[in-house]
């Protein structure tokens, strides 16, 4: 079978991108698993499918690396919209479905994609550290200097932890600023670093903000690039109308032998 693709990235987070408006295409674990591979595939953090649904401009199917279907994966939303706009589906703004639920994004003329993100009803705080959901459960582990940080090992011993399982959860390693973080990010399913994660950022966003409350915008760092995200509380354990913004970006096009 020979498959169509498109690559994009998204501050290096990058993504397999598949044309399934006429529903003729599915994937096995193990297949998804291969096209992903960066050794005897293609290469990419996830693959997605853009396919039709009704009341909806299209709807996003990810998969993570190891070939399983996915939360929410934030960055690659914004690389979908860029594709949906690619392909004609849209033109500079799209409502979608996906597996959180709906969403709603723009692009502008420099390419930019601003990715309205789900809303933030808990937020749990540690000593040391913050858990909540921004459409995937994420870790936000506080650091000095996250360039010290063994991220493969110190993020999988805390995703393998007891209490996360069977899931796992993703982890944040976050640096604070004056007015903005750096973040890396260990990714579940992934089972690695990746260059950055679009709802790992919003969490760590999110969760920078403290318990203060009002209208905040977080500049932020990864090792692929940069990011923001906007949010508003009205309490202390609550974010909504939050934005991830950054640039998705078409990388190449090609056919594959499956």
């Amino acid at each position: 079978m020979q498959i169509n693709f498109y690559k994009y990235q998204g501050t290096g987070n990058d993504f397999i991108l598949i044309d399934n408006r006429e529903k003729k295409l599915s994937f096995s674990e193990t297949q998804i698993a291969f096209l992903c591979n960066r050794h005897f595939g293609i290469g990419a953090d996830g693959l997605m499918l853009l396919e039709l649904e009704d009341g909806y401009d299209f709807k996003m199917v990810y998969y993570n690396s190891d070939g399983n279907e996915s939360t929410m994966c934030g960055n690659g939303g914004r690389c979908i919209t860029a594709f949906a706009q690619q392909l004609g589906v849209i033109e500079n703004e799209a409502t979608f479905l996906a597996i959180d639920g709906s969403h709603h994004a723009t692009i502008n003329a420099a390419g930019l994609v601003c990715l309205e993100m789900t809303d933030v009803n808990q937020i749990d705080r540690k000593d040391d550290h913050v858990i909540l959901n921004t459409g995937s459960p994420h870790y936000i582990c506080w650091v000095e200097e996250v360039d010290s940080i063994d991220v493969f090992e110190s993020g999988r011993a805390i995703r393998s932890r007891e209490q996360f399982q069977p899931k796992g959860i993703n982890v944040n390693f976050v640096q604070r600023l004056q007015d903005s973080i750096r973040v890396r990010t260990y990714e579940r399913g992934v089972e690695d670093e990746t260059l950055s994660c679009g709802t790992g950022v919003t969490a760590a966003s999110i969760a920078f903000s403290e318990n203060k409350t009002g209208s905040f915008s977080v500049p932020i760092e990864t090792p692929g690039g940069k990011l923001e995200v906007s949010f508003d509380k009205n309490t202390e354990d609550a974010a909504i109308n939050v934005v991830l913004k950054g640039p998705a970006l078409f990388v190449f096009e090609g056919t594959i032998n499956l």
